[in-house]
């Protein structure tokens, strides 16, 4: 049934022990949205939903009418789904995962490498590197989103050397003269970071467990003194610690900018850019790749000198990690977030009230739609039949398919549009 290019997903729930629990969870709330018998439990996580055709998580197709059960199977038999260029450039392939995440507790201190870097790790440690992928990564708030992404301008960094001496102590004072005389030289200042963020990931545990437990101790009293303890970044400090006590990635909120964004705000992590999701709610696609170094924050394996060597020590202000949408020229309806890699691109359609009919534009690639608010009806002579869209449903579209959406909501519909624009 090569003719049928458009129908529903049921997709597939990660329930990591750093999710939200219950519905709480903006992922749980999106299951029950697009399955209405789903049940979820109150004491459980619900961390991602993965829209997509990765092995580890391969979305269901919905109709029972279509011979295939996955979509993986799905682009396997008819792999002209993805476009002509897309087929061509990723062996048949598609190339991104589409997802949702709800993060409760710090997602781990990490960076991704880029192709060559992966295909070095693979061949050497494929248990904890997969495959021999690049990982570009884009996150996209859906309710306020807190993360730790790049290095903070070394003036910040410099700050919390003098008022953390704990912190000051882990770094060492030859680096710190090091880092204070850089100031000015951006490959000097690189250098002298590198150095500094290395000394203190490689201190002996019991050196900055030590170190860390004077800190927090510190801190406490502080904060039952009514104190400010904002030179200390003390209220984070004490949050990651409360998650993971005794941990390194506990210091890093002294080198890394922490990051709030307002729902629709994004930020892009590309190769080698280290971050960590601490807590909300966002929608994420992602290169199909499972490489990920981790160096804190995380029960999982620690690989403290592969991050130290990969990552970019260019310190930037928080504000320039920001990562910009544009507005679509032929659709008012659409804003696009178009990272600087080929994998992936992203749109977010937001249909006003006042629109009841609405055609989502055709592509040349194969494209997965999520709805995050609103009802309608879907026709597309490339589908079986009609579908019903409320929160939750996950539609994929064959390449160069377009959608026309009968809209029965009154409040206008709000959905986000993975593809990959070659």
């Amino acid at each position: 049934m090569e003719e049928v290019r458009v129908f529903p997903l049921t997709c597939a729930v990660q329930n990591y022990a750093w999710g939200k629990h219950g519905l709480d969870s903006e992922v749980a709330k999106l299951v029950v949205g697009g399955d209405p018998l789903a049940v979820i439990e109150d004491g459980k996580p619900y961390a991602e939903l993965w829209m997509g055709a990765h092995p580890k998580g391969d979305a269901q197709i919905k109709d029972n009418r279509i011979a295939q059960t996955t979509l993986g199977q799905w682009i396997a038999h008819f792999p002209a789904c993805l476009g002509s260029k897309v087929k061509d450039t990723f062996q048949g392939q598609l190339p991104f995962l589409f997802k949702v995440l709800s993060v409760n507790t710090a997602l781990s201190i990490q960076a991704h490498p880029n192709r060559e870097l992966a295909a070095r790790l693979h061949a050497h440690f494929p248990e904890y590197y997969p495959d021999n992928n690049h990982k570009p990564e884009m996150a996209i708030a859906l309710t306020p989103f807190q993360g730790l992404c790049g290095f903070r301008p070394v003036e910040e960094i410099l700050e919390f050397l003098k008022c953390v001496p704990e912190f000051h102590a882990l770094v060492g004072k030859e680096a710190v003269e090091e880092l204070q005389c850089s100031v000015g030289d951006a490959v000097r200042i690189s250098q002298a970071l590198k150095k500094c963020f290395t000394r203190m990931m490689n201190c002996e545990k019991k050196v900055f467990v030590d170190q860390l437990n004077m800190l927090v101790k510190r801190v406490t009293e502080e904060v039952a003194a009514g104190k400010d303890t904002s030179s200390s970044n003390g209220d984070l400090l004490l949050r990651l610690h409360s998650q993971y006590p005794g941990d390194i990635g506990c210091f890093s909120i002294y080198f890394l900018n922490n990051m709030v964004l307002d729902p629709g705000q994004a930020m892009f992590l590309g190769a080698n850019e280290p971050h960590a999701y601490l807590y909300g709610d966002c929608i994420e696609c992602m290169a199909c790749s499972d490489n990920t170094v981790r160096a804190g924050l995380t029960p999982k394996y620690i690989d403290v000198n592969t991050l130290c060597e990969m990552l970019n020590y260019s310190p930037a202000p928080a504000s320039s990690k920001i990562f910009p949408c544009v507005q679509d020229p032929s659709d008012p309806c659409v804003e696009l977030y178009d990272p600087p890699v080929p994998d992936f691109s992203v749109m977010r359609i937001q249909v006003p009230a006042s629109v009841k009919q609405y055609t989502m534009a055709p592509v040349d690639s194969a494209s997965i739609l999520l709805v995050i608010e609103g009802d309608a009806v879907a026709t597309s002579v490339a589908a079986l039949s009609d579908v019903t869209l409320r929160r939750g449903t996950v539609l994929f579209v064959s390449a160069n398919e377009s959608v026309s959406l009968h809209i029965t909501s009154s409040s206008g519909m709000n959905m986000f549009r993975a593809c990959c624009l070659l």
